[in-house]
């Protein structure tokens, strides 16, 4: 076969596969949300506005949603730009030791953290409570299954997008600018408040706008710390719609994308706002970022730092270690009972390790197979000159503006109403995955893409090479290090996933996030600390394993 023919079937035929998977869920969930008679039967035999009516006789449930994400919002961007203008704009010892730590938080997922956190300050059982009442206070410090600890549990965790998202933007920043403000007798607090903050306004405000679309369709805390509460959010209100019996399809549809047109709205409202100001600081002028020196202040911005590092990671961590050990959960010595039981029963379910090696199956899986397809879609949007790339760009980003929970029920639903019985088996889980991630590896790869000269290419293509060839010899090993890192998130992303796996995991197709959710539910507290810790673990040694691979990979590029 001649390699213009190998690249006239390869690119449509992975174009019409991407956009069907994308699509058709959305299009199930579209039509779904107008059907207002049986829900179990497609194409609806009643159709109206019915289910979307519902949701204003609802507004409990949208004003929890909103109370929660904005709480968490708020949280989360003022964390992430405190650890930000820390470790990027100040001088303090172990900064960039420190930087690398604030990763951590995103590989123990947000429900491990709400598991943790309920360990910690559960009402009255909770360690930190128990503690608490032994000191002679006759009411709890805190009670984590409420709107505030929901928040809490998901700023922390959302704090690491939002530093990642802020401290690009300082690194960028020219620092003649503060310290000019310095120069002209403005303290270090002006100077950041006045100067520092500003400027990296348009960081702040993408971080705020991503982080508060990630609220809106949290699921993971509000799953495990709502429901014992019966405080309710959109995201679990969808669950339990779906779940019920009948189930009720028209609604959860209608109420995820609710959802979706909120983040829609938020970004047009952020759109305006950068509009209409003036942000740049990278001119043609030369500059080399560098941090402030801030005198004896290092040492508590450095108790700032490392304390925030301690209560997202190493106090949860902590807590889940000492309960998974203890017979009964509790910090009151005398008490204590350490055991083995918690572990020997994990291992006796039976359940808990086909759910481990099914995680890592899909996660292998799909990050293999998954990251040469959205290399090739990534060089046909930025690289080629097919018609309609542009449109493709944002089909395959849709997946980013839907929450995870929703697009699992539209995948639930496109998938019931196929005559392909892979509903409920580990294949439906790897098609759902890999739709979900397309927009994390394409924005991955893309900034990988956009930096190769297409030069290259084009002295490939000079010199006789075919388009299959070009692509083997030249574009994927210059892709290398992208394709790399996209397979590294995509595979941490596929193990802890469990929005899409909530709807989709079938008896025999176990996972390890739902699994956990189950034991927390239905089990001890105890058990699932033993279990999550588990599941910590095993992605800690998976992502260290991968960093080692991935920094040999990529430094024979170099």
């Amino acid at each position: 076969m001649r390699s213009f023919d190998l690249r006239g079937w390869i690119v449509p035929i992975l174009v019409l596969i991407v956009g069907a998977l994308v699509l058709y869920p959305i299009a199930f969930l579209i039509t779904s949300s107008f059907n207002i008679g049986d829900p179990q039967i497609f194409p609806p035999e009643e159709w109206g506005a019915g289910n979307y009516i519902r949701l204003f006789e609802e507004p409990r449930i949208i004003g929890n949603t909103l109370l929660v994400a904005t709480i968490a919002t708020v949280l989360a961007v003022v964390f992430g730009f405190v650890q930000a203008w820390i470790l990027t704009r100040t001088e303090i010892p172990g900064r960039e030791r420190l930087e690398r730590l604030m990763e951590l938080p995103y590989y123990m997922t947000p429900l491990i953290g709400a598991l943790a956190w309920g360990v910690l300050l559960g009402p009255k059982t909770g360690l930190g409570n128990q503690a608490w009442r032994s000191l002679g206070f006759t009411s709890d410090f805190f009670n984590i299954y409420s709107p505030q600890g929901i928040a809490w549990v998901m700023a922390l965790f959302e704090g690491t997008v939002a530093f990642v998202m802020i401290s690009a933007s300082m690194k960028s920043m020219d620092p003649s600018l503060e310290e000019s403000s310095r120069v002209l007798g403005a303290s270090k607090l002006r100077t950041t408040m006045r100067i520092t903050l500003p400027m990296v306004a348009p960081g702040v405000l993408s971080a705020t706008i991503f982080v508060f679309a990630e609220m809106l369709g949290s699921f993971a805390a509000a799953f495990v710390l709502g429901i014992p509460g019966r405080f309710y959010v959109v995201t679990t209100a969808i669950w339990e719609s779906a779940l019920s019996y009948p189930p009720d399809y028209g609604h959860a549809a209608a109420m995820g994308l609710s959802l979706f047109g909120a983040m829609l709205i938020t970004l047009g409202i952020a759109r305006v706002i950068m509009r209409h100001g003036s942000y740049a600081t990278i001119t043609g002028k030369a500059f080399r970022p560098r941090p402030m020196d801030v005198g004896l202040m290092r040492y508590p911005l450095m108790g700032i730092a490392w304390g925030y590092i301690a209560v997202a990671v190493v106090l949860p961590l902590a807590a889940l270690t000492l309960t998974s050990f203890e017979r009964f959960a509790t910090v009151i010595i005398p008490q204590m009972q350490f055991t083995f039981a918690n572990y020997e029963m994990a291992y006796a379910m039976g359940s808990l390790g086909p759910a481990f090696a099914n995680s890592m199956i899909l996660g292998v899986s799909v990050a293999t197979l998954g990251v040469p397809v959205i290399g090739i879609l990534a060089w046909i949007i930025y690289r080629s000159t097919m018609p309609g790339r542009v449109l493709m760009e944002y089909v395959v980003m849709i997946p980013a503006a839907v929450p995870r929970l929703v697009f699992g029920l539209g995948l639930l639903w496109a998938w019931i109403n196929i005559p392909i019985p892979i509903y409920g088996t580990l294949w439906l889980l790897g098609i759902a995955y890999f739709t979900v991630f397309l927009p994390l590896g394409l924005r991955t790869i893309a900034g990988v893409v956009l930096q190769i000269d297409k030069s290259l290419e084009e002295c490939a293509r000079v010199c006789g090479a075919s388009w299959a060839q070009q692509m083997r010899t030249v574009t994927l090993p210059l892709l290398r290090p992208g394709l790399v890192a996209a397979w590294l998130l995509i595979f941490i992303a596929s193990v802890r996933e469990l929005g899409v796996s909530v709807f989709l995991m079938g008896p025999h197709s176990k996972v390890i996030a739902p699994s956990i959710v189950n034991s927390w539910l239905t089990a001890s507290s105890e058990l699932s600390a033993a279990m999550a810790l588990l599941q910590t673990v095993m992605v800690f040694i998976a992502v260290a394993i991968m960093f080692r691979v991935a920094r040999k990979v990529t430094g024979t590029t170099q």
